[in-house]
């Protein structure tokens, strides 16, 4: 039988290690919209990433299966459309502005340049895989 101490220690086996990581220089993978994508720490319940699309570039559209995200831009300026059954916006997005894509939303996002548009995202669960996100129709042509 275990008492309190048990229960502190199963508690303590749960727990992860620690993560910190520095931006890499280099992606570490291609987005299925296009986008250029840096990972960045990973818990059981949430994952970050940071996504780049160069000046002068729109993504194609996608919608994601069973994720939902929250963006912050850093830099660069652009627009990003996202449309979720009759809801429909289209915002422009730069330095400190942010935004959600629940479930299910299509999202596309392009970049006026000079600079990339880059942003953080936070996805809630965990990215599963490359057949979370699906190409849909869009507003704009994907110019990659």
């Amino acid at each position: 039988m275990g008492g309190p101490d048990s229960r502190n220690s199963r508690r303590v086996l749960k727990l992860k290690r620690f993560e910190t990581l520095t931006l890499n220089s280099v992606p570490d993978a291609i987005a299925p919209d296009g986008s250029l994508v840096r990972l960045l720490p990973r818990l059981e319940s949430a994952s970050m990433a940071h996504f780049e699309l160069a000046a002068g570039k729109t993504s194609k559209a996608v919608k994601h299966r069973s994720i939902e995200e929250i963006w912050f831009f850093l830099s660069g300026s652009g627009q990003m459309w996202r449309k979720l059954g009759e809801q429909v916006e289209l915002v422009d997005v730069h330095a400190n502005v942010s935004l959600t894509i629940p479930p299910g939303t299509h999202f596309q996002f392009r970049s006026f340049g000079p600079a990339p548009l880059t942003a953080i995202g936070t996805q809630i669960p965990p990215w599963p895989g490359d057949d979370e996100a699906v190409v849909v129709p869009g507003i704009w042509p994907p110019v990659l």
